[in-house]
């Protein structure tokens, strides 16, 4: 994981997320995927970038299997857009990072 990325580590972190004044986007990971790997790079650019403005946080599915399980993560990368505690958006798999900036700059406007 980044420097720049949170880690949620439990539903406290991740309801307290949600209701803080950023939006936010939440990838659903594991150390084993190989495109979840591929992508971390990308995700910590992109929370270097708009640090302030949005937060990119990382969810361990192995680790905390209840809180892919509430939102329904059946295929892993999975990240979730979330803006105002509610979700907007969701990408599958391996995404570009040209195409994950442009769905942060669409919430952040």
């Amino acid at each position: 994981m980044g420097n720049a990325t949170v880690a949620i580590k439990d539903d406290v972190a991740f309801e307290t997320l949600l209701k803080g004044p950023a939006p936010a986007l939440i990838d659903f990971w594991a150390e084993w995927c190989a495109p979840c790997r591929a992508l971390a790079p990308a995700l910590d650019e992109l929370a270097q970038k708009y640090t302030g403005k949005f937060v990119v946080a990382k969810v361990n599915v192995d680790e905390y299997q209840d809180l892919a399980a509430k939102f329904g993560i059946m295929n892993i990368p999975t990240m979730i857009f979330f803006k105002n505690g509610q979700e907007v958006d969701r990408a599958v798999g391996l995404q570009q990072k040209a195409q994950l900036d442009a769905k942060i700059q669409n919430l952040i406007g």
